[in-house]
This record gives structure tokens, sequence and C-alpha cells, in this order.
């Protein structure tokens, strides 16, 4: 009999096929991960426009209105309401906008911001956290129907 002469290690091709198996998986953890990223963004979003409505009405308590969450032009006069928005359009790349009614009319406001998966969240005076397909005006009060 005579001794076969068998080398250990791998083959070329079980290698590319490791190799190929392992692109593969990396590239479906990858894909996974960019859509947790976007819903983690779009939950913090969220986060800072809830936040908006408590401080809303800590400012309804001090003033007796709501005239000091959304000014003139939809820009915040008010330093918390402020952060909360630059935060959400840090998270989202958009512009959140703050809708208040005409002067004397200042018994609602409204917020709306874009998401990243491209619809709009809004929360509002009357308590509707919801979202909706396009951008909300700064004379908005309401949150727009979705």
């Amino acid at each position: 009999m005579s001794k076969l002469n068998y080398k250990k290690g791998f083959t070329l091709i079980e290698l590319l096929v490791v190799v190929a198996i392992i692109g593969i998986l990396s590239s479906v953890v990858l894909a996974s991960l960019n859509s947790a990223r976007s819903k983690g963004a779009d939950a913090a979003i969220k986060a800072n426009l809830s936040g908006i409505r408590a401080q809303a009405e800590l400012i309804r308590d001090s003033d007796g209105d709501y005239d000091a969450v959304c000014g003139a032009n939809g820009v915040t006069q008010n330093s918390i309401v402020a952060a909360a928005i630059t935060a959400a359009n840090q998270a989202s790349g958009g512009t959140a906008v703050c809708g208040k009614p005409a002067s004397g009319q200042a018994d609602n406001w409204a917020v709306s911001s874009i998401l990243k998966a491209g619809t709009y969240w809004c929360v509002d005076s009357s308590g509707n956290s919801k979202g909706h397909a396009s951008a909300m005006g700064t004379a908005v009060v309401v949150c727009p129907a979705s």
C-alpha cells in the first residue's frame, strides 16, 4: 500500500465561497442597521415634538395664552421650545414649522416636522399627535388630516 499525500488547508474555491457568504450576510446586516437608524431618528423627532406640548402648557399657565410658543412667521419665542424644534430639525435634516393663528387668536398652536420616512409628524394644542402627508404652513394651528 502506498501512502496518499494529503495537504492540510483550504482550496481557493472554498475560501471564495466563505468570503461570498460573509459578504452577503454583512450586506443584510448593514441594510437592517440603516432601517433601525432611520426609525430611531423618527422616534427622536416625535419625542422632541411631544416635549413642546408640555412646554406650551407651562407657557399658557404663566402667560394665559400660547403667544410665546410660536412667534411671527413661525419662529418660536421660547428657548425650550426653540431647542426642541432645533433638535427635531437636526434629526430630520428638514425644517420644523411652528404655526400660530393671526394676532388676537393665540389660543392654538401646531408644530410639524418631516420624518426620515418622508412623511410629516405634527403635534398641536388640542392634543393631536399624528402623521400627515404634506408640509404645514405657519398659519396652521391644528394638525392636518392624514
